[in-house]
């Protein structure tokens, strides 16, 4: 289990969301996390003037399994020196600035979207893509343009697929699905109300449902059977946050794609072949025309 990381990202996404005393746990352990690491729950505890208990509910707070999990997860962290922070735009900036800005920016998001991965929640997703009948994407707003990078993606592989940003046509949609359907819920908050609502409405007819958010307890992960995060780039939200985040979202569509073709490597392959040719075909046709 040595390959754990993103503890310090987690605490850093969840610490504002935390009850009082386990805020004080975080805290310790962002300004502290060399020596928190050494820690026992009890010294801990201690040490941020809480106790052993809080420690443990911190550590059911943040999705861990145990507190051994919270310190490999930031020993992790400390072993590849997570010390980069996300830098927002300044006005009328350098345009040299903006770029190096820009890039460390959907580096940091991907890389900590990258170490929130949980192998376990990926391929039980990706098990539950390749076995769908149909697959339907929702987003809103920037969410849609993922949603429909992730229909333009499985539609390739001969998926039935559609992405909506409608609600009535989503809902419509979802009334005649069933248990074999699979229904994809992507927001950036994870709070967006018309994605909820259509989880929910996708439960009521047994449909198994997935979220793409941010990290954390929120409505849509409420609704869904499993939940995928992406890194929430909170520093900069106000101004480049919005592009970061559409960014790790596409990722993780693109790690799910990838690990579907995986999985069914020589049904892929046959399939993408089939749409270049299709591609081709038109294109020849289209040159035809053209002379």
């Amino acid at each position: 289990m040595s390959h754990l990381k993103g503890g310090l990202t987690i605490i850093k996404e969840m610490v504002c969301s935390l009850p009082k005393s386990e805020r004080k746990i975080a805290q310790f352990i962002l300004e502290q996390p060399n020596e928190a690491v050494l820690l026992t729950a009890q010294a801990l505890g201690n040490k941020s003037k809480t106790s052993g208990a809080a420690v443990i509910r911190l550590c059911k707070s943040l999705g861990f399994s145990s507190f051994q999990e919270l310190k490999l997860r930031v020993a992790g962290d400390l072993q590849e020196g997570n010390s980069a922070e996300f830098r927002d735009i300044e006005p009328n900036e350098d345009y040299m600035k903006i770029i190096e800005k820009v890039t460390a920016n959907t580096m940091q998001t991907i890389k900590d979207t990258v170490n929130m991965v949980s192998i376990t929640r990926l391929r039980e997703a990706v098990q539950t893509l390749i076995h769908a009948d149909s697959i339907t994407f929702i987003g809103f707003g920037a969410s849609f343009i993922t949603a429909k990078d992730a229909e333009q993606k499985f539609i390739r592989i001969n998926k039935h697929v559609h992405a909506y940003s409608d609600l009535h046509m989503a809902s419509t949609a979802i009334a005649n699905k069933g248990p074999n359907d699979v229904v994809v819920g992507i927001s950036f908050s994870g709070n967006t109300i018309e994605v909820a609502k259509l989880l929910e409405l996708a439960k009521k007819k047994h449909v198994k449902t997935i979220s793409i958010t941010k990290y954390g307890n929120t409505m849509l992960t409420s609704y869904a059977d499993i939940n995928l995060f992406t890194s929430s780039a909170r520093e900069a939200v106000n101004r480049s946050g919005a592009t970061s985040s559409r960014i790790a979202q596409l990722h993780l569509i693109d790690i799910l794609f990838m690990c579907v073709a995986s999985e069914e490597y020589e049904k892929t392959i046959e399939r993408l072949d089939a749409t270049r040719e299709a591609v081709e075909f038109f294109k020849a046709q289209m040159n035809e025309k053209n002379k």
